[in-house]
């Protein structure tokens, strides 16, 4: 199966690269990007072709793309690898905007082509324990749940997280989405409200994007969720940040750190502790499911319209924000 990445934007396109060259049954077709100085940089790095436009890679008829462009860049590589006939995976959030992301869905349906959104937490083994907990009801119904997404200021790893008419915000789209999509797939509901307040207490003075923000959902199962989306994490942090969910259950309450599974180096050669983790790789597993997903011509496990909802819940905490009220979902 040969599969190429458009655009190498995010941090992400790094581990995608990574593993496309080492999959079995898989071919990295190359990179394309419209940074040739990003991008043969990339494809050098990682022992695969460059592409100088979008349009040369898709001629070379992929099967599929991975779409790793800034977040309000998705939709027109999204469509012109529908219309090339490749299946696509792309990078959260799928869009910025509810009319790109309607557009991303009905042109991948359009062109009978799988669009599956990156949300590798799907595929975390902590959390799949969870997921299997709950399958099993060994919990009970889930009354409330407590979940944070907290890391560092992005920019020390792609300058454009905090440029918002790249990244469409900050915070609350950067670390919103992946916590919305896990409770939505852990409770089966939707969610129906949303409350959010956000600031820019933290490196408020050197971005123009919010850099924290804390969200209240009610889902229409009656259950209500929090989720801390905080770029909260000091710079000298081991790691970029993490992901933790509390769930209240009536049978239970359950604790899950995603990114507990490591060792912490502390060393004479470099002035900050770092992580050394021990867990299994959730992007891995993801690109298996795209891969496995196409190969069986069946929906992936996470779909475009997963990522269409998890957007959702982001754009409502800003329009709860910017009016000090709750918004209700869906929105129009």
């Amino acid at each position: 199966m040969k599969i190429g990445i458009l655009s190498f934007a995010h941090i992400h396109a790094e581990s995608y690269a990574w593993h496309l060259g080492r999959m079995p049954g898989v071919e990295f077709l190359g990179i394309a990007d419209d940074d040739p100085v990003r991008g043969e940089d990339a494809a050098r790095r990682y022992g695969t072709r460059f592409f100088p436009t979008y349009a040369d890679l898709l001629a070379a008829g992929p099967d599929a793309v991975v779409v790793c462009a800034e977040n309000t860049r998705h939709r027109p590589l999204v469509e012109m690898a529908a219309q090339a006939g490749a299946h696509v995976l792309c990078e959260k959030p799928l869009a910025t905007t509810l009319a790109d992301g309607q557009a991303m869905l009905e042109a991948c349906e359009k062109a009978g082509v799988i669009l599956m959104t990156a949300f590798p937490m799907r595929f975390s083994a902590p959390i799949l324990e969870v997921k299997a907990l709950l399958d099993r009801g060994q919990l009970g119904k889930i009354l409330a749940a407590n979940t944070t997404n907290q890391g560092q200021l992005p920019r020390r790893y792609r300058a454009w997280f905090v440029d918002p008419a790249l990244a469409g915000g900050g915070a609350v789209f950067d670390h919103t989405v992946h916590l919305a999509d896990l409770l939505r797939w852990f409770l089966h509901s939707e969610v129906v409200a949303v409350y959010a307040q956000t600031n820019r207490i933290m490196h408020g003075d050197t971005v123009e994007v919010e850099t924290g923000g804390l969200l209240l959902l009610t889902f229409a199962d009656g259950a209500f969720a929090s989720i801390d989306c905080s770029w909260s994490r000091p710079a000298n942090y081991p790691s970029w940040g993490g992901l933790t969910m509390e769930l209240i259950g009536q049978k239970g309450v359950v604790h899950v750190d995603a990114f507990r599974q490591n060792l912490t180096l502390y060393s004479n050669r470099d002035e900050h502790p770092s992580w050394l983790s021990w867990q299994s790789d959730p992007d891995r597993a993801m690109l298996e499911e795209f891969v496995a997903a196409i190969t069986a011509r069946r929906t992936p496990r996470v779909t475009g319209y997963d990522g269409y909802k998890a957007m959702e819940v982001a754009l409502a905490a800003y329009r709860s924000a910017a009016t000090g009220t709750v918004v209700q979902l869906p929105l129009e």
